[in-house]
C-alpha cells in the first residue's frame, strides 16, 4: 500500500466536502432556501440515470457522464458559483476556474489528477457526447428548479425568456425530447409572470 498516495486522496476528500458551503442562485424546489453545490451535483448525477433513456445518441459512456457531473462544479469551492447570467461575473470565470482546477486536482496523485482534469476540460469544451449530457442536465436542472418556485432566482435577477432560451437550447444537442420538456416550461413560465 502507498500511503502517500491514500494521504493524498483523504486530504482531496477533506478538501471537497467544502462543496457542501457553496451556495447557488438556485432555490430547493421547496424554496426554503438556496441549493448548495454538492446538494446540486447529486441531483444533476440522479437526473442523468434516469432520463438517460432520452438521449439521442445511445452510444456514450453513463459512467463517464457521472463523474463529469460530480466533478465539474469542484472549482467552485476556489472560483465561487457565478450565476449563469451574470455577465461580469462571467467575464473572468474561466480564469478562476482553471487557476481552481490546477489547485484542486493537484491535491491528487497523478493519475487521478489528469483524469480529473481531462474530465473537467471534456465538460468545459462541449465536443463529445458525453459532456453533451453532462451539460443537458446540469442545464435542466435549474430550469426545473426556477419552473417549480415561480421564477424566485430569475425574477431577482431580472432574467428574461430569451435569455434562459439562448442559455438552454443546447440542451437538443444531446434530447430534443428534454430540450422540448424544458422549453415548454420556459414558455410556461413567461406566461405565468416568472419570466420577464
Amino acid at each position: 500500500m502507498d500511503i502517500n498516495r491514500l494521504q493524498k486522496q483523504v486530504d482531496f476528500i477533506i478538501e471537497i466536502d467544502k462543496l457542501k458551503d457553496v451556495y447557488r442562485q438556485t432555490f430547493l424546489i421547496n424554496g426554503k432556501r438556496n441549493e448548495n453545490d454538492a446538494e446540486h451535483s447529486w441531483h444533476i448525477a440522479m437526473i442523468a440515470i434516469l432520463f438517460q433513456e432520452y438521449i439521442t445518441d445511445r452510444s456514450f459512456d453513463m459512467a463517464r457522464v457521472l463523474k463529469m457531473l460530480l466533478i465539474h462544479d469542484l472549482v467552485e469551492i476556489d472560483a465561487g458559483d457565478t450565476f449563469a447570467y451574470d455577465v461580469e461575473g462571467n467575464k473572468d470565470k474561466k480564469i478562476r476556474e482553471q487557476a481552481a482546477a490546477e489547485r484542486l486536482f493537484g491535491m491528487l496523485p497523478s493519475d487521478q489528477r489528469d483524469e480529473f482534469f481531462e474530465l473537467w476540460n471534456e465538460f468545459e469544451k462541449q465536443i463529445t457526447i458525453e459532456s453533451k449530457i453532462a451539460r443537458a442536465v446540469d442545464c435542466f436542472q435549474p430550469i426545473l428548479h426556477n419552473y417549480k418556485t415561480e421564477g424566485r432566482a430569475w425574477k431577482h435577477h431580472h432574467v428574461t425568456h430569451s435569455q434562459v432560451i439562448k442559455r438552454n437550447k443546447h440542451i437538443a444537442d444531446a434530447s430534443p425530447v428534454l430540450w422540448k420538456y424544458a422549453k415548454n416550461m420556459i414558455d410556461d413560465a413567461l406566461a405565468k409572470g416568472y419570466l420577464e
